[in-house]
């Protein structure tokens, strides 16, 4: 009997541990997975945000609207072409709703996300003022460091953040962008006492 409660025990150490290491590599295979970084759209307030519930995101995510940058009429042409084959009544009031919201957000004069941008591997990490100088150098040309420093995101966040910003012009390449969203996550992250 002793036998068993002593192997039942080493066992439990064993799932322990093995349940530890698991969650302790998670974000570093969640980071060297090869998936392309999506973009986060916020879904609109008022009556296009009905109009897209009840028509759009039953089928789809809204997070691929930010791949385009295209006027009403490209818009109307992308709607018409994707849902061709799918029986979908979409009332003139209500196209007219979303080719309005998606031309408005997502126009000829926005930036499209990146499609292929995949978070390369990085070795070596900011400290604050290497971080504070690339956010003063980068960011601080379009908008007050009091934007980045009241923004409290996750991680893969303040990625899709980062990524928006340099589509827009901020100057930073691939490993600086890792770097800083690593930084961004562990100083300016989700938990309220960072």
């Amino acid at each position: 009997m002793k036998w068993r409660r002593e192997k039942t025990a080493s066992w439990r150490a064993v799932a322990i541990a093995a349940a530890v290491a698991v969650m302790a590599v998670a974000p570093v295979g969640a980071q060297l997975t090869g998936k392309a970084t999506r973009p986060q759209v916020e879904t609109p307030k008022g009556p296009v945000r009905q109009v897209i519930l009840k028509n759009c995101s039953s089928c789809h995510g809204i997070d691929d609207y930010a791949y385009n940058a295209l006027d009403r009429a490209g818009w109307n042409t992308l709607i018409e072409t994707k849902h061709k084959d799918l029986k979908i009544p979409l009332s003139e009031s209500d196209r007219g709703l979303i080719l309005d919201w998606v031309a408005g957000k997502f126009g000829p004069d926005s930036k499209p996300f990146p499609r292929t941008y995949v978070p390369p591997e990085i070795t070596t990490f900011f400290s604050d003022a290497e971080a504070q100088a690339l956010v003063a150098r980068a960011c601080t040309t379009c908008h007050t460091i009091d934007r980045v420093n009241e923004a409290r995101f996750s991680p893969d966040r303040w990625r899709v953040v980062t990524l928006d910003m340099r589509e827009r012009g901020a100057k930073v390449t691939d490993e600086e962008l890792e770097r800083l969203v690593e930084w961004l996550g562990r100083v300016k992250g989700t938990n309220p006492n960072q």
